[in-house]
């Protein structure tokens, strides 16, 4: 069986030879042996008992408690339950950090795509990413309900075609422009613009929206606020619509 001076198992649990001493002075890790020179010899079991000495004190438990808490009968049923709250401690900062890394790449891409950036436009992007899972999901609402459009019109068309029955096509294309309406009526009360010249987040007029060209995630608008002219950036709005109305 291995045995180990103050020094070795100073080195092997990652502490200093005075610590190993402390802790031997206070009776929490006494050496099993000593030579026959009077050097302190510690067994593997004095090791495995000096790791975990080590973790309760990065638990910042008090020496006095880890002493009482080692000379309790089955210490180790304690020591196993503080372990999993580690673990489980652990695991949600790796999550946390791992969403910070997430955000930190996202802001680097961005970054990317802005020839002439500033703190306000850096202040547009945080903003950006920090609704963009809101937005998303109001992208998934009307990429169902035009599924559900698109239905409408194939099917009444292919009854058409077929059967030669073009009265569901007439009335189904009328449901479908009205749909059509009211899901944009939707979309823009939910969604807001950023100006790229004054920074500030607003909500067109439906009929400017409506018609306004525009590409995946910018429409052409004028700015409510500096009557800028020019593609300003989607963002999610409903928060904005919601302090509006908490303030009035």
């Amino acid at each position: 069986m291995s045995k180990y001076t103050t020094g070795e198992i100073a080195k092997l649990s990652g502490v200093s030879v005075r610590t190993v001493q402390y802790y031997d002075s206070r009776g929490i890790l006494i050496p099993s042996e000593l030579s026959e020179g009077g050097r302190r010899l510690y067994s593997e079991e004095d090791l495995r008992k000096m790791k975990i000495i080590c973790f309760l004190r990065e638990l910042d438990l008090p020496i006095k408690s880890i002493g009482e808490l080692l000379s309790e009968e089955h210490p180790e049923d304690v020591i196993e339950i503080l372990l999993d709250e580690q673990e489980k401690t652990l695991r949600a900062e790796i999550t946390e950090r791992r969403s910070r890394l997430n955000k930190l790449e996202e802001l680097k891409q961005s970054l990317k795509k802005v020839e002439h950036f500033s703190v306000e436009s850096i202040g547009d992007i945080v903003h950006i990413m920090e609704n963009k899972k809101k937005l998303r999901k109001v992208h998934t609402v009307m990429i169902a309900l035009g599924i559900v459009i698109d239905i409408i019109e194939i099917g009444t068309l292919i009854l058409w075609l077929q059967k030669g029955i073009w009265w569901p096509f007439a009335i189904g294309m009328c449901a479908v422009l009205a749909m059509g309406i009211g899901i944009s009526y939707f979309y823009f009360k939910i969604v807001a613009y950023i100006c790229p010249q004054c920074h500030t987040v607003f909500k067109p007029a439906f009929k400017q929206a409506f018609w306004a060209g525009h590409t995946p995630n910018t429409r052409k608008l004028t700015c409510t606020s500096c009557g800028h002219h020019g593609f300003c950036v989607e963002t999610y709005g409903g928060e904005r619509k919601e302090k509006e109305k908490n303030a009035g």
